[in-house]
Formats: structure tokens, sequence, C-alpha cells
């Protein structure tokens, strides 16, 4: 019997979730088989690291596969990691970045399946899968956060959302409605510094088709997190750990929770300050009249970029507040956000 190298092997437990992951080589040198293994569990508050008590609470999900890897299909789900917010993490489902990959993954009509992270939990899921932070804060320290991709019919595990959306793009070209990047101008351009509050990813593509879209979502990632502050006491925390992602943000940050409010005038300026900047993006949508995307009926990652921010903005900025966004620049936003429903199906 053959033993199993300690490195193709994952095993790591949340407070919500016990995930393990094993690579085991077959006989084949050229084929590998992945299993995958994700229980729902709860912990005693004595749990020590070696001493743990499991409860089962929902279904054992174990995938395997046997595949090349230059396989250019997949019929084993992928495992995609979101965050979970407030329960249902369905209903309250609003990062930005892993938005961006599950419309891409309905986009590509790839099979996967969603693992939900608690947000404390973040960063011991990336480093047991050994995926080190995309993009660190101010002070230098790691800011972990996700969607990551584990494709079983490979092997790879990807950490960043731009380079999730490439590999699928790679992997499979041809897959469900074609290509993620297809040519096209994207010239927008966001100068305000009015303060970010996460840092943007760095994606280091300095040519080609892609480059245009790196610089596209950076753009668009910098224009939405500059406004943050209409919509960060918004943020649909789950209770059970909401003082502690509370203290995490403002420490990380260096403000107080509290402090990130914005009432009143200044509201008033901030949010026209928001509508007036996204004209310049809102321009683009008007250069095909087909609409509702920027390529008139045919999606793109550029529109995912964008549709990862407006669902954001549906579930954290006041209703009467994103009713207006929706109608601002002659309804594009809304137009997209309701026609990218067809590519925002969960599992």
């Amino acid at each position: 019997m053959r033993a199993i190298p300690h490195n193709k092997t994952r095993l790591f437990m949340t407070r919500k979730q016990l995930i393990y992951r094993t690579a085991l080589p077959s006989v084949n040198s050229s084929k590998q088989i992945t299993i995958e293994f994700t229980a729902y569990i709860t912990l005693s508050h004595s749990t020590t690291p070696l001493q743990f008590l499991v409860k089962i609470l929902g279904t054992v999900v174990l995938t395997t596969s046997t595949s090349t890897m230059s396989s250019t299909t997949t019929t084993t789900p992928m495992t995609f990691y979101d965050i979970a917010l407030a329960p249902p993490a369905q209903k309250s489902a609003c990062s930005p970045n892993p938005w961006k990959i599950r419309f891409a993954l309905n986009f590509k009509n790839t099979p996967y399946k969603t693992t939900w992270v608690p947000l404390p939990d973040v960063s011991a899921v990336r480093s047991a899968l050994n995926i080190p932070a995309s993009r660190t804060f101010a002070d230098g320290s790691p800011y972990h956060t996700l969607p990551i991709l584990s494709d079983p019919a490979t092997g790879r595990i990807v950490g960043d959302s731009f380079e999730i959306a490439t590999y699928l793009q790679e992997q499979y070209p041809s897959s469900g409605a074609g290509d993620l990047f297809p040519v096209q101008e994207l010239e927008f351009v966001f100068g305000r510094d009015l303060g970010l509050y996460a840092p943007v990813a760095e994606v280091q593509v300095s040519e080609g088709l892609a480059a245009a879209y790196v610089k596209f979502n950076t753009h668009v990632d910098s224009l939405f997190s500059a406004h943050m502050r209409l919509m960060v006491h918004g943020f649909p925390f789950d209770p059970a750990v909401a003082e502690e992602c509370k203290a995490t943000f403002s420490k990380r940050i260096g403000v107080p929770w509290d402090s990130l409010a914005v009432n009143g005038d200044e509201r008033e300026q901030l949010l026209k300050a928001f509508e007036e900047t996204l004209g310049g993006l809102a321009k683009l949508y008007t250069r095909d009249p087909s609409g509702p995307f920027l390529m008139g009926s045919k999606a793109s990652y550029a529109d995912f970029i964008v549709g990862g921010w407006l669902r954001m903005s549906r579930i954290m900025l006041p209703g009467e507040e994103w009713e207006a966004l929706k109608g601002w620049h002659n309804g594009v936003f809304g137009r997209l956000d309701e026609a990218l429903e067809v590519f925002a199906q969960m599992d």
C-alpha cells in the first residue's frame, strides 16, 4: 500500500464546519483522485485542538473524481468558498468578489458546490488550503478574504477572484455561454481619493486582453470601495459573531465602528458624489443601446465585476437609496442588476 503524501492532504475545522480534502495518486501517474468531505458541526466551549465534539447538523458532501490534469471538462462539482453572513447565508450573501465568481461559474455552466465560511474563519480556511492572502492592509498585515475555488478535475486551488475567472476561461474556454473576456473597450478611470476601507486586489497582468479587464476591475473596485461608508453599517453580520467582526474591521482600518456611520447632510453629499462618479461608468453602458450589458445582449466578466458590487449595494444600502441607485443615469444599473439574475443561481 502506497502512503499518501502529507502535503496533499488538507484537514481543517472552523466553528461550523469540518473540511477534509486529499489528492490520492492512482496507478496511472497522469491521473489523480480528489476527495473532498464537508460536514457541518457544532463544538463544545471546552473544545481543545485534540479533543472536540462533532455533531452532524446537515448533509455530508463527499465527491470523488478521476481525471487527467489536461482535462478541459468537468463532471465532478468544484468547491466554491463564499463568506457566510447572517443566516440563511444564501439570502444575505453580498460580498462582491464571491458574487463576481458565482456569476462566472453560472455563465460557464460549470458544476459547483458552495462551502459557506463564517467571516472570522476565513483566515484559517485560506491557511489550511495553503492559499496566501491576495492583498494587504496599509499596515502590511494580510487581508484574508474569499472567494476560493477548488477544482477536483485538475487539483487546482485558486484564491483570488480575477485569477479564478481567468482560470475558468483558460481551463474551460468553450463551456457554457463561452468567452468571459471578449474584446471590448473598457476605458473607465476612477481618480478620486475618498479613502478605501478595504484594500483593492492587486493582480499582476501587464499585457494582453486580460490587462484591460484587470484595470477595469481595479477602478470599479476603487469606486465602490471609496463610497463604502454609505453601506458599511448595513453589513448583514451573523449575530453570533457580529461584535467580533466589527472589532476586527475597526482595528484593521484604525477607525471605531460607530465613527463609520454617515448621516444627515454628510450622507446626502456622499450619495450625490456616488451618483456623479457612477456617471462615468454608466456611459459605457450607453454605447450599445440593445443593452443591458456592456456588449448589448452579451454578458462578460466586466458586467460581473460591476454586478458583484451591485449585489452588495442591494443588501447593504437602505432600501430607498438602493431604489434610487437603480434609477440613476436612466436606470442602467437597475437593468444590469435585473439582467444578471440569470447568472445568480445558488446551489
